[in-house]
């Protein structure tokens, strides 16, 4: 017969440890008498027994788990002493971060606007527009751009300055990052009108502005983008204006690599015989202007006058060349 081993020799690290589930086993053990009672050579406490064995009772404050679930899980806080923030998900405050600079809208300056300025002057497609802002802002907004188109000619740097103030307030409408473009462009701020006028091709799809973001590469010294641009499949889908300009803005890409010759060819088109439309003494002025930097003054002569001719209001000074 197997001898048991005797209960006074057994201190309480040599017990069994707890079941992986934490809990104690509902089956007594065959080392342990069936009945609840202490056995009689354990010595006493002084307490009254329970049926529950002693090894399941924590024996400190230390011990126990804290609130919130067991010590051992993993995650768990094991430390009460490390206070109620940490033990009690109610009374944890995170500690405050500073935030991300970058990330912050940096303030303008916003010039001012006239006091007659409405922001009714717009155009009611424009305004249209504008409806998706709150009426406050939208106000603010279409004050704005009336004055860029009020400042355009006689001031193009207070008129730049407003597009930007417009597009601060309303910076994903195409509308107004295409004005906030165009205004950098007048003022000679190139970078910053490629810029806007790629973000309004964005968010809309409108490929109007191209022949304007071609020459703001060529005002940045890059050339050859301009000419990227100029052979980008986008050109098929520019209307006969832009087309024009498109290709007068490749003319002087050409003349910016030095190759004349290939600067005159660009603008040789059946449009040149056109007499009717605004765009046609443009054209004949670019081609004009090419000529003469290519060393063809007879012809560039010509070509000045042709200019004049549909130009009545003098517009360039394509008569003062014509007659050089």
């Amino acid at each position: 017969m197997e001898e048991r081993p005797r209960n006074s020799d057994r201190s309480s690290s040599d017990r069994p440890a707890r079941p992986s589930n934490g809990r104690p086993s509902s089956r007594p053990s065959s080392s342990r008498p069936s009945s609840g009672r202490p056995s009689s050579d354990r010595p006493s406490s002084g307490r009254p027994s329970s049926s529950r064995p002693s090894s399941s009772r924590p024996q400190s404050r230390e011990d126990r788990p804290a609130r919130g679930g067991r010590d051992d899980r993993a995650g768990a806080t094991r430390q009460v002493s490390q206070g109620r923030d940490v033990s009690d998900p109610r009374g944890f405050r995170p500690a405050p971060q500073e935030r991300d600079q970058s990330r912050i809208r940096p303030r303008i300056f916003e010039p001012d606007i006239p006091e007659d300025v409405t922001g009714e002057e717009l155009e009611k497609s424009v305004r249209a527009e504008l409806l998706s802002l709150s009426a406050e802002n939208a106000k603010v907004v279409a004050r704005h751009m009336v004055c860029v188109n009020l400042y355009m000619d006689i001031d193009p740097e207070l008129s730049h300055k407003h597009a930007v103030a417009a597009a601060h307030h309303a910076g994903r409408l195409a509308v107004v990052r295409e004005t906030a473009g165009y205004a950098a462009y007048r003022a000679g701020h190139y970078e910053i009108a490629l810029k806007e006028l790629r973000a309004s091709n964005r968010i809309s799809g409108d490929v109007s502005m191209w022949p304007v973001m071609a020459d703001c590469e060529r005002g940045l010294g890059n050339p050859l983008k301009a000419l990227n641009l100029a052979g980008s499949d986008e050109v098929k889908r520019l209307a006969k204006p832009e087309e024009i300009e498109m290709r007068i803005v490749a003319s002087g890409a050409r003349r910016d690599l030095g190759e004349f010759d290939a600067a005159v060819v660009t603008l040789q088109c059946k449009e040149l015989k056109n007499e009717s439309e605004d765009w046609a003494f443009r054209l004949r002025y670019a081609y004009a202007d090419a000529l003469e930097a290519a060393g063809r003054s007879e012809e560039a002569r010509e070509w000045f006058s042709k200019c004049a001719d549909l130009d009545p209001e003098d517009e360039t000074d394509a008569r003062e060349r014509s007659q050089q």
